[in-house]
Parts: structure tokens; sequence; C-alpha cells
């Protein structure tokens, strides 16, 4: 055999290798950033049962004092109900969105009432409350870090030809933010 034909087939075989090498590095890469997103959606499911179990005792406690204040206990239920059900990360960002704002009503009405604020049940509900929307803040930002990872990866060239190829679908982000926070308060000083 000749030589020349040798050192063509031998570079043959090293160019097959090295695109076969990147196309399993590309994918791998791709793998383990979705899985990175799905480990961090299960901290925010974790945090967020953990919210939605507080909730009823929150509610409860809450009762107990202003038992005239129904609808904002029947909406903050049917918020909790609606947040456990739902699946997809944007549905489950809208859905705390509504529950948000039913807790936030319900947290206002206890402004009314200095003896439940002053209740050792309600405070210690109220700093577990408060410790487990940090928690998933913090879940949140690491889960929306991981989809950003992996959307930047399947969409630079090359490796936007393998995630075409392979199927790797966009993710969404969770954000959990209501309009009205984004909106600039109203200022007056008259």
């Amino acid at each position: 055999m000749d030589v020349a034909i040798l050192l063509v087939l031998l570079l043959f075989v090293v160019v097959v290798v090295a695109l076969v090498g990147w196309v399993v590095a590309g994918y791998n890469r791709l793998v383990r950033s979705r899985v990175r997103i799905d480990e961090a959606w299960a901290q925010i499911d974790t945090q967020l049962q953990r919210r939605h179990d507080l909730i009823p005792n929150l509610v409860e406690t809450v009762k107990g004092y202003a038992s005239h204040e129904r609808e904002t206990f029947e909406e903050v239920t049917a918020a909790r109900a609606k947040a456990i059900s739902v699946e997809t990360p944007m549905d489950q960002a809208e859905a705390e969105n509504g529950l948000t704002q039913a807790l936030g009503k319900l947290l206002a009405i206890t402004e009314n009432y200095p003896e439940l604020k002053a209740d050792t049940n309600f405070r210690q509900l109220q700093e577990e409350l408060a410790h487990t929307e940090n928690m998933v803040a913090g879940s949140r930002g690491h889960y929306n870090a991981s989809v950003r990872a992996y959307d930047t990866a399947r969409q630079v060239f090359p490796t936007s030809v393998l995630a075409s190829a392979f199927n790797f679908e966009p993710r969404d982000y969770f954000e959990v933010e209501t309009l009205e926070a984004r909106a600039a308060p109203d200022v007056s000083f008259d």
C-alpha cells in the first residue's frame, strides 16, 4: 500500500473521530445543562411545597382572630389550590403571583388585630413563611441561571446545530414578578 494513501486514510479517520468526539461532547453538554435545570426546578418545587404547607396553618391562625374575613380566606385557599395543581414554570409563576397577592391581603388584615400580631404561633408562621420565600427566591435564581446557560449553549454555533438535530427545546424562566411590582410607585407631595 502506498504511503500517501495510508496518510490520507489516517487523516480521514482522525477527522471522523474528531467530528464524532465533537458531537458526543456537545450532546453531553446539552444533556448536563438540561439535567441542571431539572435539578434546579426540583429545588424550587420543594420550597414551594413547604410554602404551600405553611399556608393552611397561617389561614387557620388568622381565622381564630378575624373570622369575618371569609372572602380573603377563600381567596388564599383557592390560590393555593391553583398553585399546587400547575406544573410548568410559566404556569407556576402565574399561580404563585396570585398566591402572593392573596397572602398579601391576608397579612394586611392582620394589621387590624394587634392580639394576632402578638400571637407566638402567628409570628413563628410568619417567620417560617419569610424564610421559605427567601429560599424560593434563591432557588429561582439558580433555576433561571441554569435555564440561561442551557439556552445559551443551545443557541450558539456550532452547538445550535446539535440542539436542533437532537430536538433540545427551550425552557421557560421562572419569574414570580407581578406587573404591580414592576410599576414605579406614584409619589405625591400634595
